[in-house]
């Protein structure tokens, strides 16, 4: 019995150990056909590719599925990808594979995600579904740049963008606290609500002219001794202000909630009310100021994208951001870091199709959709083996 319990453990990091080279494996393949490296035949690639596929096909079978699959599926795309490597002009391989533009833009992409995506993580892990960061986000996006012009001030833009999906955020605590209201059907109308206030308002006062071009934008930040380093400095040299106020937001977020009185609180709100409400923990009011929270920091996500990556706005201008940064949330198993990651995934996938366009106008059409394509593998595949936090979706009833 104690030969069986000390292998175990030992059987399950073999496993384990196993299905991260297979992912690594399967990345490789697929490197070592771009730039620089640039091997021009797929065969030692797919040789790579094989191996990856047979370490994940071991770990299926020891019982590591996830992580397993995850091995196959990098071989099977590492191995597509370097034939396409092989068969494609080494000239529109340089012009794509930039890796210090491809990793600067991965961040620029994934900055309204990872503000999004934490604000997803305070909302859930409170027990309330937010089904409405798109909303948020999208109000935040438009208030952002309209109080930026009014105000004359990026800072004030930032302040009533923030306040605007505070609103959308008590709209949906409203509804899916305080009436008990069905969660997703809230967070729906206030996606749907979003839209129609930011669309009439926009046109009521812009028009066809549009928002102007001198709008007060986010500055960036230029690090003197970081930007004259090769490689590092032409990704992270110079950047928003928001996407550095990002980077710092995940660590800060993670402390507070696995490290903090108050983040204990909050994810026992979010696992066991009735049990926390015994103690005398305010669920109700807990649960409000983190939906509040999460209005919040989408609207920060939205108002990235207004007054410091484009300095305009268009109507529905968030394209469905709400959505991947709720599956950044899944993914992460309702953790930061793992959200970060998870939009760093997506950001990146969104940079090589904006890159793609300097090899193939029609690739990048096609490539714009793989964010929204990995949005539903990640929900088909996770939901059912991450574990949420234990009462979400459901009402709170005070006895």
């Amino acid at each position: 019995m104690t030969a069986l319990a000390t292998r175990a453990p030992a059987e399950l990091m073999t496993a384990r150990s196993a299905g991260w080279a297979g992912v690594a494996l399967g990345a490789l393949s697929w490197f070592i056909t771009l730039p620089p490296l640039m091997l021009r035949t797929a065969l030692p690639s797919l040789a790579v590719a094989a191996v990856a596929i047979a370490a994940g096909a071991y770990v299926v079978r020891g019982g590591t599925r996830r992580l397993g699959y995850g091995a196959i599926v990098a071989g099977v795309v590492g191995g597509i990808g370097a034939v396409v490597a092989t068969k494609s002009g080494e000239a529109n391989l340089e012009a794509v594979f930039v890796w210090s533009a491809l990793f600067a833009a991965m961040l620029r992409f994934a900055t309204p995600l990872v503000f999004a995506a934490v604000g997803g993580i305070f909302s859930e892990r409170s027990g309330v579904i937010n089904i409405g960061l798109e909303g948020m986000m999208l109000m935040g996006a438009f208030f952002g740049i309209f109080g930026a012009d009014l105000l004359g001030s990026w800072v004030a833009g930032l302040v009533v963008g923030m306040a605007a999906g505070a609103v959308a955020g008590l709209v949906h605590a409203f509804f899916s606290i305080q009436l008990r209201a069905d969660q997703v059907v809230s967070g729906t109308a206030v996606n749907l609500l979003a839209v129609g206030i930011t669309g009439y308002v926009f046109v009521a006062h812009y028009g066809e002219q549009g928002t102007p071009s001198d709008v007060s934008r986010v500055p960036n930040v230029t690090l003197p001794l970081i930007e004259d380093i090769p490689f590092v400095g032409d990704i992270i040299g110079t950047m928003s202000l928001l996407t550095w106020a990002a980077l710092l937001l995940v660590p800060l977020v993670a402390i507070y909630l696995f490290r903090t009185r108050g983040g204990l609180r909050l994810r026992s709100v979010g696992e066991k009310p009735r049990a926390a409400d015994t103690v005398g923990l305010p669920v109700i009011r807990t649960r409000y100021l983190a939906v509040t929270a999460s209005g919040v920091f989408a609207a920060l996500g939205g108002a990235y994208l207004s007054i410091a990556l484009l300095g305009s706005f268009n109507e529905s201008m968030t394209a469905g951001r709400g959505f991947i940064a709720l599956a950044c949330v899944i993914f992460g198993n309702w953790r930061p870091v793992g959200a970060l990651a998870a939009a760093c995934l997506f950001g990146f996938s969104s940079a090589l199709a904006q890159r793609l366009q300097e090899f193939s106008e029609s690739t990048a059409v096609l490539f714009e959709a793989l964010p929204y394509v990995l949005t539903l593998v990640v929900v088909a595949g996770v939901i059912g083996r991450s574990r949420p936090p234990a009462a979400i979706g459901i009402p709170y009833v005070k006895e």
